[in-house]
Parts: structure tokens; sequence; C-alpha cells
């Protein structure tokens, strides 16, 4: 299955990241704790250049906790200071404005060394769709100061926003590269809710993400949706999960399409467990 998405505000958005680069002291990347590897833009070390960059794993609630402290030793090693927040309980983000102030430390002192008096510390907030951007800036800001909601590209313009500790940050819409070179990641996407589902076969997505599921957790399909057995194949599970949900139509026949639906809501809420699609290379 191939997915392209990438809409005319998409490209706009990432010209307005590289244009206000020049504006801001560090870079907020946040990313999926789900899919750390899968929801980065593949341009972003070319996009952010030499400023000092923070990776922030959000949604850390649904995210499989062992995978997530893997990857933020990963990221930590990779030279990038990681944490992990929960935009929606607010868990975690009064650490970033304290981490900002950190990483322009040297900056900050340069300027006094010489005499003069440092502006307040400047960041701005990169990431594809659906990560949870507006969620995330709400909490940091401790409002409702922007438009939020579950589907993605639902954030438009800019806005500056003040944080803690006098950090001020600079609201961007998300980025999302123009290509998914790898089917895998696309799907990763696609059944974390961060591709509008107008764009791919949501039955295909969700007999994937049954397959991967048969694969690594099959006793939370059995508990979830009271199955005693479990077929070999996604389809077939998303016939069973239709027919135990009571999605049928004329004649008790399952409506597959409904029944993918449900599997795929069920999963991004984390009805069905914590879970991480990608791992950490090495």
């Amino acid at each position: 299955m191939s997915i392209q998405w990438y809409p005319g505000h998409m490209a706009r958005a990432r010209r307005l990241v590289q244009e206000n680069l020049k504006l801001v002291d560090v870079v907020i990347e946040l990313l999926d704790a789900r899919i750390p590897a899968s929801s980065r833009n593949p341009l972003i070390g070319k996009i952010v250049g030499g400023k000092p960059h923070l990776v922030v794993l959000n949604k850390e609630d649904l995210a499989d906790p062992h995978l997530t402290r893997l990857w933020l030793d990963w990221f930590r090693g990779c030279g990038l200071p990681a944490l992990v927040v929960d935009s929606t309980r607010r868990k975690g983000v009064a650490e970033v404005p304290m981490l900002v102030r950190r990483l322009v430390e040297d900056k900050i002192a340069s300027l006094a060394a010489r005499g003069r008096r440092p502006p307040n510390p400047r960041c701005m907030v990169v990431g594809i769709p659906n990560v949870g951007k507006s969620f995330f800036i709400n909490a940091l800001v401790g409002s409702r100061v922007t438009r939020t909601g579950n589907r993605p590209g639902v954030t438009r313009g800019q806005q500056w926003v003040r944080l803690a500790r006098g950090v001020e940050l600079l609201d961007t819409p998300g980025v999302l590269w123009p290509k998914f070179d790898d089917p895998q990641v696309a799907l990763k996407l696609a059944a974390t809710g961060a591709i509008k589902e107008e764009v791919f076969d949501v039955e295909e997505v969700a007999a994937w993400l049954a397959e991967w599921l048969l694969q690594s957790f099959p006793a939370s399909l059995k508990e979830r949706y009271r199955l005693e057995e479990l077929p070999a194949q996604g389809h077939r599970v998303l016939e069973l999960i239709g027919a135990k949900r009571g999605l049928v139509g004329p004649g008790g026949v399952v409506d597959s399409y409904r029944a993918a639906v449900h599997l795929l809501k069920e999963f991004r809420e984390g009805r069905l467990g914590r879970f991480t699609l990608d791992v950490p290379p090495g």
C-alpha cells in the first residue's frame, strides 16, 4: 500500500519553520512516543542546523514504558537532550522551560560577560501533524491558547506565547516530509493517526496493525475482545472483532470497515494497552 500526503499547508509550514529559525535560540522537536523514529521529519537535522535542539517524546501515557526509556537513552547517546511528557495531564512539561534555558546558558553567559543584558530565551516547536503539538503548548502555557484537536492539520498560523522562567515560545504549524520512502513508516503513521484517513485504506492499515498485535501482543487482543482463539491473518482478526462488537450489516455479515475503524480507535486511545511500534537502533 502506498500512502502519499503532502498538502499545500504542510509545504508552507516547512518554509515557515525555516524562516522563523533565525528568531529563536532553541528548537523543540515534538515526537510521538509510540513512534519516535517514524514521527521524525527526515530533514530535521538540515532544518535545525546548529541550533540547540531538544527532543520531547509526547503521548508517554500511550507508549511502552520500557521502550520509552530506551529511546531516551538513544537520543541522549546521540547528543540530544530528551525528555518525555504527557501533555493531556501536563506530566513532565514543567521541565521544558528549564531545559530550554539550560541550552542557552553559554549564550547568556557570553552576553553578560560583554556587559549586555541577555534577552529572554526564545524557542519554537516543530513536529509532524497530530503529535499533540497544540496540547503540548497549552500544557506549557497553562491555559488554552491554541486550537487543539485529534485530527491532523488542525493548527494554523503562529503566535508568541510566554512560558515559565521567562522563556518565550513561537508556535508554528507542524512539518511533514513530502514522501514516505519506507512503507512501514507510512503504516505506523496511519495506525497512530498522524495521517488523514481519507488518503489511506483504513482496512489495510487496521489489518496490518492486527497482525502486528498478533505477533507482538496476542494476549492483548484476546483479553480486549474476548477471543478464545486467534487466527493467523489480520483481516480475519477484524472479522472476529466486528462479530464480537456487533458491527454487522444486512444478513449478519460483518462490516469490516467499521471493525477496522473500531480497532484503530481503540489502539489510539490506549484501550488495548501501551505500545511502541518503533524500536531504537542498535
